[in-house]
C-alpha cells in the first residue's frame, strides 16, 4: 500500500479517512446501524470532532494464535488480547479441548462443579493464598474483597490510589480533587452516589504522603486496595512503596488488598506478590485464568475468607462454623464453562512453570528496547515501557487526578488508527504481548509504526526531524 501523503494535514485527514472508512465499512457500519439500541460504552471512545468518522470498534469475526480477522475480512496481528486475557494467544489447543469437554457434559448450574475444588487448589499451590472463592467478574471479585474486609474489621472507610482501576463497582469510581490544600475524593461520572465518597480515600501512588494518610486515618480503614502496577503508567514498578505499604497496614491492623486482574499469573505463576515479595491479606484474580471466559477469584488468608462460609469444619465430630458471615452469591458463579477452562490454564501453567513468564516478560523487554531504540532515532514525543508482557507509554508522576484514561491528541489518535490500516490492533498506545506472538509477529509491528509515523510526519501531524 502507498503512503504518499497529500500536501496539507486536511487533504491528507480526508484522504486518510476514506480509506480507513472504505477498509473497515461493515465495521462502520455495524455501529451506525446498531447505536440507536446498543448502548456501547466503548464506541464513543476517544471520541475526537475531527475524526469523528473514525470513532467505531472494529467487530472481530475470528481469532487464532496472535491473528484476529474482522468482518471485513482484514487481518490482523492482535496486541489487545482480549484486554489482557488470552496470555497463549487466541483460542489456544488446551482451552478450546477443555471447554468441549464440558460442553459434551452439559452446563450443570445449581449443583457444584466437579472442578471448582481442583481449581481453587490449583490456585492455592501457584499463589500461595489460603482459601478461593469465585464471582463472574473482576469488579464483582473487588466489590466482594471489600465487603470481607468491612465485615471483619467492622469498619467502612477504604483507601485507594490515583491511576488505579477497580472495575465498575460505585464504591470505587472516585478520583482526587484538591481544594485548597484539602484532598477530596469526588465521582468520576454522573449517576455513582457522593454519599461514597465519604468512604473512599484516593491517595497519591508511590507518595509519602499516602503512608501518612493511611496513618491518620488506620482507625477508620477496612482495607486499603492497590493495583501492584497499573496499566496505565507500566513504567511505574514501585517494589520499596509496596513492601512499606505492607509494613504500615500490618502493623495498623488493615488489610492489604492486591487487585491483581492483569498483574495475576502474568508475570510470575504467583502474580505482582510473589514479584515483589509481598504477602497480601486478600488478593482478585480474574482475566488469563477464565481463558477467555468471564471469573472472578476472590482469594487471601483464612481470617478473611471465612467470612464468606464461616470457615473450616468437618463431619464426623462437633466442629461447625464459627464465623459471622457476610453475603455472597452468583448464580453463574463457578459456571461449568469457566472452571473447565480455568482448570485447563492453571494444569498448563503448573506444567509449565515460571519459565513461561519469564520467557514472555524477557521477549517483551527486547521489543520494547527495539521499539524505544527507533522512536529516540526518529525523533517521535513517546517512550514505552513495560511490566512483564504488558507495555504501554512510559507515564511521569503527575497522574494524582487521573481517573485511568490518558489525555488523548489527535497525533496519537491517527497514530492509533494508522497501525489499525497497517493491520496492527493496538490496546490504546500499548497492549499485550502472548506466547503466541512470533518474532515475525514483532517485527511486523515495528515496521507498522515506522511506516505510520512516516505518514503522519509527512502530512504534518507530527513535527519534522532536526536531525540532517
Amino acid at each position: 500500500m502507498s503512503l504518499a501523503q497529500p500536501a496539507t494535514p486536511q487533504t491528507y485527514l480526508a484522504t486518510f479517512i476514506e480509506r480507513y472508512t472504505c477498509r473497515t465499512a461493515t465495521s462502520k457500519h455495524l455501529a451506525q446501524h446498531h447505536r440507536a439500541r446498543l448502548a456501547d460504552p466503548r464506541v464513543p471512545e476517544g471520541f475526537i470532532p475531527a475524526i469523528k468518522e473514525l470513532v467505531y470498534p472494529i467487530v472481530g469475526e475470528r481469532s487464532q494464535g496472535s491473528r484476529l480477522w474482522d468482518v471485513d475480512g482484514n487481518e490482523y496481528v492482535d496486541l489487545t488480547m482480549s484486554l489482557g486475557v488470552n496470555l497463549f494467544g487466541h483460542n489456544p489447543v488446551f482451552v478450546q479441548e477443555a471447554i468441549a469437554q464440558q460442553l459434551a457434559k452439559g452446563l450443570q448450574i445449581g449443583p457444584q462443579s466437579e472442578l471448582a475444588g481442583e481449581v481453587a487448589s490449583l490456585i492455592c499451590e501457584l499463589t500461595g493464598v489460603e482459601r478461593v472463592a469465585f464471582s463472574n467478574s473482576g469488579t464483582e471479585a473487588v466489590m466482594t474483597a471489600i465487603r470481607l474486609a468491612r465485615a471483619v474489621t467492622g469498619r467502612r472507610k477504604i483507601a485507594m490510589f490515583a491511576g488505579s482501576y477497580h472495575g465498575h463497582f460505585d464504591g470505587t469510581l472516585f478520583k482526587a480533587q484538591v481544594v485548597g490544600d484539602q484532598r477530596q475524593s469526588v465521582a468520576i461520572a454522573p449517576g455513582i452516589p457522593a454519599a461514597l465518597a465519604q468512604e473512599t480515600l484516593v491517595l497519591p501512588y508511590d507518595k509519602p504522603e499516602a503512608l501518612e494518610q493511611i496513618k491518620l486515618h488506620a482507625a477508620e480503614l477496612a482495607a486499603v486496595l492497590v493495583v501492584p502496577v497499573q496499566t496505565t503508567r507500566p513504567n511505574l514498578q514501585p517494589q520499596e512503596f509496596l513492601h512499606q505499604l505492607r509494613q504500615l497496614t500490618s502493623e495498623c491492623h488493615i488489610p492489604l488488598v492486591f487487585d491483581e486482574m492483569v498483574t495475576g499469573f502474568r508475570i510470575h505463576p504467583g502474580g505482582a506478590q510473589a514479584w515483589f515479595g509481598v504477602q497480601a491479606d486478600l488478593v482478585t484474580y480474574g482475566k488469563i485464568i477464565g481463558g477467555g471466559l468471564p471469573i472472578g477469584v476472590i482469594a487471601g488468608k483464612a481470617a478473611y475468607m471465612d467470612a464468606i462460609d464461616g470457615g473450616f469444619w468437618q463431619y464426623g465430630d462437633g466442629s461447625s462454623p464459627q464465623v459471622t458471615k457476610t453475603f455472597l452469591a452468583g448464580t453463574f458463579s463457578k459456571h461449568p464453562l469457566a472452571m473447565a477452562a480455568a482448570h485447563a490454564v492453571l494444569q498448563h501453567l503448573k506444567a509449565a512453570g515460571p519459565s513461561l513468564q519469564e520467557a514472555l516478560n524477557q521477549r517483551t523487554t527486547q521489543f520494547v528496547q527495539s521499539l524505544n531504540a527507533y522512536l529516540e532515532l526518529d525523533e517521535v514525543p513517546i517512550r514505552m515501557a513495560n511490566f512483564g508482557s504488558l507495555f504501554g507509554p512510559a507515564v511521569g508522576d503527575d497522574l494524582e487526578d487521573d481517573s485511568g484514561a490518558d489525555p488523548t491528541t489527535i497525533s496519537l489518535a491517527l497514530l492509533y488508527y494508522h497501525l489499525i490500516e497497517q493491520g496492527v490492533l493496538p490496546r490504546g498506545s500499548g497492549g499485550y504481548l502472548s506466547t503466541a506472538h512470533s518474532d515475525a509477529d514483532l517485527e511486523f509491528i515495528l515496521q507498522a509504526i515506522r511506516e505510520s509515523v512516516q505518514a503522519l510526519r509527512v502530512a504534518q501531524f507530527l513535527p519534522p526531524l532536526t536531525r540532517l
